[in-house]
């Protein structure tokens, strides 16, 4: 009975002298596990990340963006007014080409209503005499005797030189109807009309 007895303890000794050692030698081989057990997990886990990274993103598509551009607009240039041009209304002074002159009825007796009765006669209208009324008063200003002692024209149409004036009568110095006919010739024959002469005077200065 003793011995079994001193048998029973000697095994219960021993099975707990080994179990301590054995849960010191599992403890001590999980602790020498552990360091390698996270290495790997974490290894695992940055490959993971990397083999995610590779891969498309279809979350952020350019087409699925929706945003706005703001550009600064450039300020729109000022037109610069153009002044216009000054209508002149001396008879001395020459306007712009196409603008033709009022007709206006002239005083009987006078140089413009023997040139008026020129004018119809040669089946000119009522426009032609304006241009030509126009014309003479800013050439000679229907004087007879207008004389420029610059260039040395003559008369009512400041023939150059007044001597031409002869061909159409001997009384070419102080006869306004020599002086017309005569012009009214020139006029013609160069211009075609009135309105012709003047619109040449206007952009030359001169008819």
């Amino acid at each position: 009975m003793l011995g079994v007895f001193a048998a029973v303890a000697v095994a219960g000794f021993a099975a707990s002298a080994i179990a301590p050692l054995g849960a010191v030698t599992s403890q001590a081989h999980a602790a020498e596990l552990e360091p390698i057990s996270l290495y790997a997990s974490t290894i695992a886990d940055a490959q993971a990340l990397v083999a995610a990274s590779d891969e498309p993103d279809t979350t952020l598509q350019r087409d699925a963006l929706s945003y706005t551009v703001y550009v600064t607009p450039k300020p729109t240039p000022t037109p610069t007014p153009v002044a216009a041009a000054k209508k002149s209304t001396s008879s001395g002074s020459s306007g712009s080409s196409g603008w033709a002159p009022p007709f206006v009825s002239p005083d009987p007796g006078s140089a413009q209503a023997i040139a008026y009765e020129m004018v119809r006669a040669r089946g000119w209208g009522d426009d032609q005499f304006a241009c030509l009324v126009a014309l003479w008063k800013k050439e000679s200003g229907w004087r007879v005797n207008a004389y420029n002692k610059g260039s040395g024209a003559y008369g009512i149409p400041q023939a150059l030189p007044g001597s031409k004036m002869a061909s159409a009568g001997a009384d070419w110095e102080t006869n306004p109807a020599t002086q017309i006919s005569w012009g009214l010739g020139y006029v013609g024959g160069r211009y075609g009309t009135p309105c012709g002469a003047w619109d040449h005077s206007q952009r030359k200065g001169w008819y």
